[in-house]
């Protein structure tokens, strides 16, 4: 078949089976599966697609019929430049994260260290040790499964890997995960790791999404992302709360805590966080205009 009659039923399929960008989807599906940029399309719109590449196109298409989103189908997703694995354990990395790591790239100096709450994929701890000099991290998830995902971004994208110098992800409810002895090495525990066991920024993408809401999600989002990274709670604050409230016992004096949040929560979270003891608290719009992230410093004295 001619490349734009491909292209034409590809965004016909899409359009039945209700996606919300069937053109843009279309131009994913011809770069990835046929290597075609939009480029090329133009160019010679008449040019034939193999009927293999053709077959493998409607085997993508069954599935988004389904509503498997295009991100798991490819196994992967670019975000903040970098291309990262994920499958149906992690979240999948949306433009609105972005903006939560690009805040912390601002504030973010060499030999910092980060702490990554619910890292899932790992693509927000990932990004800001791959953007920065000489930083260390810890990624923390409830999730194993999610973890593996992490540990093998982790390898391809930063030159070290998983290396327990530079960055290391831990199983664990939040700051349960972070005992002294698998977070500082056999030797701490004996009362002098002082600022060692702190770090200048903790990080976090949290499920925020209230209950209810989840089943109106699109079906994309609630048929196959995990729930345990979406759902928080009736009123979608459970773990902003609890993450805020350890937040400053594990942070030096004059460290930094940026979460990312829904768009309706920036008041609600930014009391939450002065009433946690945080000052400078500034609420941050993405680029709808919508309050998507929440950052605060821990006070010096």
């Amino acid at each position: 078949m001619k490349t734009v009659q491909v292209r034409d039923e590809i965004i016909a399929v899409l359009k039945s089976a209700g996606a919300g960008e069937p053109e843009s989807e279309a131009r994913i599906i011809l770069r990835e599966t046929a290597g075609l940029s939009a480029t090329d399309i133009h160019a010679d719109p008449d040019a034939e697609i193999d009927a293999d590449i053709y077959n493998i196109i409607k085997s993508i298409l069954e599935r988004r019929l389904m509503r498997e989103p295009l991100q798991y189908i490819y196994g992967r997703w670019d975000f903040m430049g970098l291309s990262f694995c994920v499958n149906e354990d992690v979240l999948i990395p949306r433009p609105d994260t972005e903006v939560l790591v690009e805040t912390v790239l601002k504030d973010l100096h060499d030999g910092m260290r980060i702490l990554d709450m619910c890292t899932g994929s790992g693509c927000i701890l990932i990004s800001l040790l791959k953007y920065s000099n000489d930083c260390t991290g810890i990624g923390v998830d409830i999730s194993e499964k999610a973890l593996e995902v992490a540990r093998g971004n982790a390898e391809s994208l930063l030159e070290t890997g998983v290396d327990a110098d530079k960055v290391r992800f831990l199983c664990g409810d939040l700051y349960e995960a972070l005992d002294e002895k698998s977070v500082y090495g056999e030797s701490a525990g004996s009362g002098d790791s002082g600022s060692e066991a702190l770090f200048d920024i903790i990080v976090s993408n949290p499920p925020y999404i209230a209950t209810e809401v989840i089943s109106t999600l699109e079906p994309e989002v609630r048929k196959f992302e995990p729930v345990l990274a979406l759902d928080g709670g009736d009123d979608g604050l459970d773990v902003i709360k609890k993450i805020i409230s350890g937040a400053c016992a594990h942070l030096i004096p004059g460290g930094s805590i940026y979460m990312e949040i829904g768009y309706d929560q920036g008041e609600a979270v930014r009391r939450l966080m002065e009433e946690s003891g945080f000052a400078d608290v500034e609420v941050i719009r993405d680029y709808a205009g919508l309050d998507r992230v929440v950052c605060a410093r821990k006070p010096i004295l």
